[in-house]
């Protein structure tokens, strides 16, 4: 039986691809053009990406909707888990790097597809953001980083069961723990102004007009000095933790409502 709760069609295909791929260009952007420093933040800038990126999503679940890939079933089980996941996530705060989102979001994933996946990432991080306040210029850079991990999960081999299968999501959430760490410093590096450590010429910081290869450079290393030794890897340690110790329960119990719900089969109408 088809376990997917969301089905992704050749138009749904599209539309998913073309938002990765403008959402991935938020990210890299300022390495591809020539932009001058200006804060930590994005300033004004912010609400304008914002008000770019909820049209996209809007697109893709009237996409999913028009080609029947999202039914009440997958709505209601949608809402259940962005409500567990907007609960879970004031629990890590965060704090060293515990995050307590990832690990349901990678589980979720698995066992719905990466249709499911997709939208569930966007819908945890926002009704998360909501519940603690943490809603600001970040927002809709954490809402891609989880929509595509979501999605990752749900791409997995399927073939892989049993405690090999535990394996693989440990191995995928620790990745995802470090990639997620890579992406959210991108998204603000290049407006951070005379960061300076004892290294080569000293700058770590975003250098205008400079090659690519330079600035990936400078860029892996203030990574590595702020954010890979400690948020990364607290963030990586509580994926492994979380999925070793209550991983195969859930999705055990993710998969028993899916087989209830019965996602993808086709309704008959016998006893009319």
């Amino acid at each position: 039986m088809n376990t997917s709760a969301v089905t992704i069609g050749k138009r749904s295909a599209v539309v998913l691809s073309l938002a990765s791929i403008a959402s991935l260009m938020m990210f890299v952007w300022p390495l591809l053009v020539r932009v001058e420093p200006q804060s930590m933040q994005h300033g004004p800038d912010a609400p304008f990406v914002f008000i770019g990126i909820l049209p996209i999503l809007i697109i893709i679940v009237l996409a999913e909707l028009s080609e029947g890939g999202m039914d009440s079933k997958a709505l209601a089980m949608l809402g259940v888990l962005s409500a567990v996941n907007a609960a879970l996530r004031p629990l890590g705060a965060g704090t060293a790097g515990i995050e307590t989102v990832f690990f349901m979001l990678i589980l979720a994933g698995r066992v719905f597809g990466p249709g499911f996946g997709y939208v569930l990432g966007c819908t945890s991080l926002f009704a998360s953001a909501l519940l603690t306040a943490g809603v600001g210029p970040w927002l809709p850079f954490q809402m891609m980083c989880s929509a595509w991990i979501g999605m990752g999960a749900g791409l997995l081999p399927k073939r892989v069961t049993g405690k090999a299968e535990i394996a693989m999501l440990v191995g995928y959430g620790i990745v995802v723990a470090y990639v997620f760490g890579f992406l959210m410093n991108l998204w603000f590096w290049p407006f951070i102004t005379d960061a300076e450590v004892p290294y080569h010429d000293g700058h770590i910081s975003y250098v205008p007009g400079d090659s690519v290869l330079d600035n990936l450079h400078r860029f892996a290393v203030f990574t590595l000095l702020t954010s890979t030794a400690g948020w990364d890897t607290g963030r990586a340690i509580t994926n492994t933790v979380a999925i070793l110790v209550i991983g195969p329960a859930v999705l055990a119990t993710l998969r028993r409502a899916s087989r209830k719900a019965s996602y993808g089969a086709i309704p008959t109408f016998a006893d009319r």
